[in-house]
């Protein structure tokens, strides 16, 4: 399989990008996956008092790590049978359908499989696990994206990884993901067809996590003869919200997560997309990229030097969010809303237009409450955020799909196209509600009111039982030691930063404040979007970070992000823990260290 086939997700494959920017969609990969580890936990404990989990990620465990023959090893699995017994979910069990040898990125065992569902009208999940020749003891589950549908294969980085650092997989993981429980059709990561599937469903709300992981654990003990010393998991986005499922509700599965941009409460974040649809639908609503670029480049011209620095970055976004007002601010000069507000020019807003901006900006709120409790979805940070601007960054192509498209929200909903697609949530709401919600393909979603959906209602609130992550099974989690890195760029114009604020304080409360600093850090990048920004392009060694902090008890300290957006390329900050924010002191402006963290 080749290696640029499988680091994309579903949603970014939709837009080309040169081969060296492919990094930052690296695994927020391509499906949906994770799951449980059938060591025990005494087995786990044993492990973490082995002096050889003290030795760092890449170095193996002894001689069942090592297996020079990779070809023969390889072709041992071929047609390899797991029985149901050894999947901790219901199945028909598994089938290995194919192993191929492997030299790039590393040498190592490509093992494919599909799991056959219980109800045979359901979909099977494929999927694919990465044996290493030179295995480190340690196993890293990657997570996919958007509506998922194509094989998180787990052979390129972790969500913002280093771009020039060895994957998990060079490094002597055990990698493995899944489709989640169905096959993407051209839609690739927006096509939800196959929620009107229930196994399909409950496979993509969770479940495949689970059974993929059983599939590969039972094959690592094939391969190795022995269990895995520490177990991870990994993704962006829907690969957030399965990393943040794994933990809570396999607790023992799992010694580690990396959560980046998480979309933890889904059904939350569809009913918002369900709200920005309906408006940006309205006549005159729906603003053009020009439109998009005037509003960002006024908001970075009043708020660029809040955090005493104009380097193109809004870092002191809290104060930004209290002085910029759309209706009133002002761009080179001259005001940025059209005159009488009457859309009068590229350039300009009109008072449809900045009523689009505010229902993206402000927390919607739902007449009735979610299975978790939620009564809405917090709003996206708006003022600063690049929506689809009018640029020839070679990733601009990919902000503009992951945003608001080219083509406004219409019933039918316009088809995804590479030049005419319409927003990205817009598409999630549109084949959520009619497969998921109401399961009637020919149903105007734009009709229905997401706030009070009527005799819709139950389903959605059934919906958010299944589909989002909880927060209850952490305790056990945190018992064992396990550690959960979460990261969000403050821009992000498809999943909201705010909604990431959220999932902490409901980490708080499940656990208390002061265990919860044990368990989690959560760290917000001003400037950068949803794994791809033109303005500050992530760039995170969060594997290092986590595998110190699990394994050798190692807290994250002075954590730096690097900007791979080319202006410069290069330039690095401070990563900082939230609620604070880099603030410039002095020195070298593209250095992390001229900076600190803030809290005023």
């Amino acid at each position: 399989m080749p290696y640029l086939s499988t680091t994309s997700t579903p949603e970014h494959r939709e837009a080309k990008m040169p081969r060296s920017l492919l990094r930052v969609t690296t695994a927020a990969a391509c499906a949906a996956l994770v799951a449980t580890g059938l060591a025990t936990p005494s087995a786990a404990s044993a492990d973490r008092s082995n002096p050889s989990a003290s030795a760092g990620p890449t170095a193996a465990s002894g001689p069942a790590n090592r297996s020079d023959d990779t070809q023969a090893s390889c072709a041992a699995l071929e047609g390899l049978r797991v029985p149901a017994k050894d999947i901790g979910l219901r199945t028909r069990g598994a089938t290995i359908t194919a192993t191929n040898p492997q030299d790039s990125p590393a040498s190592f065992c490509q093992v494919l499989g599909e799991i056959h569902p219980v109800d045979r009208s359901a979909p099977p999940i494929r999927f694919q696990v990465n044996l290493p020749r030179d295995w480190n003891r340690r196993t890293m589950l990657f997570g996919g994206g958007g509506y998922n549908g194509t094989i998180a294969a787990g052979v390129g980085q972790v969500p913002a990884g280093p771009v020039t650092g060895p994957t998990p997989l060079q490094q002597g993981y055990v990698t493995y993901g899944s489709d989640s429980g169905h096959q993407a059709g051209p839609a690739t990561s927006r096509d939800g067809r196959f929620l009107a599937n229930d196994g399909a469903l409950a496979n993509f709300a969770g479940d495949a996590l689970k059974k993929t992981h059983d599939v590969a654990m039972r094959l690592v003990r094939e391969r190795y003869g022995a269990a895995p010393t520490f177990r991870y998991v990994a993704g962006g986005s829907t690969g957030g919200r399965e990393a943040l499922i794994a933990v809570s509700r396999w607790p023992r599965d799992f010694d580690g997560a990396i959560a980046l941009y998480p979309a933890w409460n889904a059904v939350a974040l569809n009913l918002q997309f369900g709200a920005m649809a309906r408006q940006l639908a309205r006549p005159g609503a729906y603003p053009s990229q020009a439109k998009r670029t005037a509003l960002l480049t006024a908001a970075t011209q009043a708020c660029d030097t809040l955090d005493g620095l104009a380097d193109g970055v809004i870092s002191n976004q809290k104060a930004c969010d209290q002085r910029f007002d759309p209706a009133t601010a002002r761009l080179d000069g001259v005001p940025l809303r059209c005159p009488a507000g009457k859309d009068t020019g590229p350039n300009c807003l009109s008072d449809e237009q900045i009523r689009s901006f505010r229902v993206l900006d402000d927390p919607m709120r739902l007449g009735y409450r979610l299975a978790n409790g939620a009564r809405g979805y917090p709003g996206f940070t708006t003022w600063g955020t690049d929506f689809g601007r009018l640029s020839d960054h070679p990733l601009q192509a990919t902000v503009v799909n992951l945003t608001l498209g080219l083509v406004a929200p219409a019933s039918p909903m316009p088809p995804v196209t590479a030049t005419a697609s319409p927003p990205y949530g817009a598409t999630f709401w549109d084949e959520w509600v009619r497969y998921g919600v109401t399961r009637d393909a020919g149903f105007d979603s734009l009709s229905l009111d997401p706030t009070h959906p009527g005799t819709w209602r139950q389903r959605i609130v059934e919906l958010s039982r299944l589909q989002e992550a909880d927060t209850r099974g952490l305790r056990a989690f945190a018992r064992r030691g396990g550690k959960i890195l979460v990261a969000h760029g403050v821009h992000d114009g498809l999943v909201s930063n705010r909604a990431s604020q959220d999932y902490l304080q409901r980490v708080r409360d499940e656990v208390g404040t002061k265990r919860s600093h044990d368990l989690i850090r959560y760290y917000e990048i001003p400037g950068y979007g949803h794994a791809a920004s033109t303005v500050f392009n992530a760039e995170w060694d969060s594997l290092r970070a986590l595998t110190d902090w699990v394994e050798r008890d190692r807290a994250p300290r002075a954590q730096v992000v690097t900007d791979r957006a080319g202006e410069p390329d290069g330039r690095t900050r401070p990563l900082c823990e939230f609620p604070t924010w880099p603030r410039y002191d002095s020195g070298d402006v593209n250095r992390a260290e001229s900076f600190r963290c803030s809290r005023g």
